[in-house]
């Protein structure tokens, strides 16, 4: 069999030293190579032509982002980026993600030498991914609120669809940039939103405050007992499993910090099946790109409870994993490209009856 030739780019010599024992001490991996900055890492890439790249962000002689953005211009290969867990570090790591990395493993902030053996799982089933994953093209400039004006879709003419009906998402590896060009087309009266993205604790705050400074509707990291509104979505934070529930006549969030499930904390199976139970007919469920198969039980059980749920198809996921498994399991009604995702799911909205359904 042959191996997965890793490329390790950071401008500390521990963390290179690190990285390449974890790499090296599987059996279907080896590291080829290691560079200080992105300019020997160039060289490097012509000559020994590795399938992943580890890349840090702040190196000298070359940003990390710079030299990413060049790399998925000029010669795209799968990129795992290895960035700080600050809030600035999240922020380049979602810039990193737009550009087209495939995923990102997060430094631990004090005992580095323990804190990344740790992550060894982590590190090498992401370089796995990473080889297997569908390369993205990267987006040449960051996203605003007025350059995705244009692709915000109509306001809902079924008023009741806006106040009765939730959407309920999960998603993880290439999930960031999928929830990211769903809710950027959400128009203001969309439905509630709830989202499960397989995502450390650090970053989750962040991502839901980024999305809120690019979409119309409003995005928060869920805090547990909100009110859902219609023209919001809440985050489950990088902590909790976020759940659906009922409070009098209202919908409302709850976290909780119970066992994991399905391997993850947040996990999407938790998030549906709990919208199975609270919501019933009345919940429209999206399952976009990620490893593994998190949410296909879940989304089975909103299939059954009467939720009407989306898949995204393989060609527009970076990892086909969990929507084929939803898929596979039965709890799929249609199977849409993420860039049609948003406006099938409206579309269906406004044709859902009028009566409250609630469960």
């Amino acid at each position: 069999m042959k191996k997965i030739t890793v490329l390790v780019v950071d401008d500390s010599a521990l963390i290179r030293k690190l990285l390449s024992e974890i790499i090296n001490s599987q059996s279907d991996m080896e590291v080829i190579g290691t560079a200080a900055d992105p300019l020997a890492a160039r060289e490097m890439i012509r000559e020994m032509n590795p399938d992943v790249l580890t890349l840090d962000v702040e190196m000298p002689r070359m940003d990390g982002l710079d030299f990413l953005e060049k790399l998925m211009r000029l010669r795209p290969m799968p990129v795992v980026m290895v960035s700080t867990l600050t809030e600035r570090g999240s922020d380049t790591t979602f810039r990193a993600l737009e550009l087209g990395a495939i995923d990102y493993v997060a430094k631990p902030k004090i005992d580095i030498a323990n804190g990344l053996k740790e992550y060894v799982n982590e590190i090498t089933s992401k370089i796995r991914i990473a080889k297997s994953a569908r390369i993205r093209k990267s987006s040449p400039l960051p996203v605003t609120r007025n350059s995705t004006a244009d692709a915000i879709l109509p306001t809902i003419s079924n008023r009741v669809a806006s106040t009765e009906k939730l959407i309920i998402i999960g998603a993880s590896t290439g999930g960031t940039e999928a929830i990211k060009e769903f809710l950027i087309k959400m128009p203001p009266d969309s439905p509630g939103i709830l989202v499960t993205q397989h995502m450390p604790e650090a970053f989750t705050k962040s991502f839901a405050n980024r999305l809120n400074s690019l979409c119309r509707i409003s995005v928060t990291e869920a805090q547990g007992g909100e009110r859902i509104l219609p023209g919001h979505a809440y985050i489950a934070p990088g902590h909790s499993h976020l759940l659906l529930k009922r409070n009098g006549a209202n919908y409302v969030t709850e976290l909780n910090q119970g066992e994991l499930v399905s391997r993850h904390r947040p996990s999407v199976d938790v998030l549906f099946r709990s919208a199975a139970n609270c919501a019933g007919k009345n919940a429209i469920g999206v399952i976009l790109t990620g490893m593994g198969k998190d949410g296909a039980a879940g989304m089975l059980e909103m299939h059954k409870a009467g939720a009407y749920n989306f898949a995204q198809d393989e060609a527009s996921c970076v990892v086909f994993g969990m929507p084929k498994e939803a898929i596979a399991a039965g709890g799929v009604n249609e199977v849409v490209s993420l860039k049609d995702m948003a406006k099938n799911v409206l579309t269906k909205l406004s044709t859902m009856g009028s009566r409250s359904n609630r469960v």
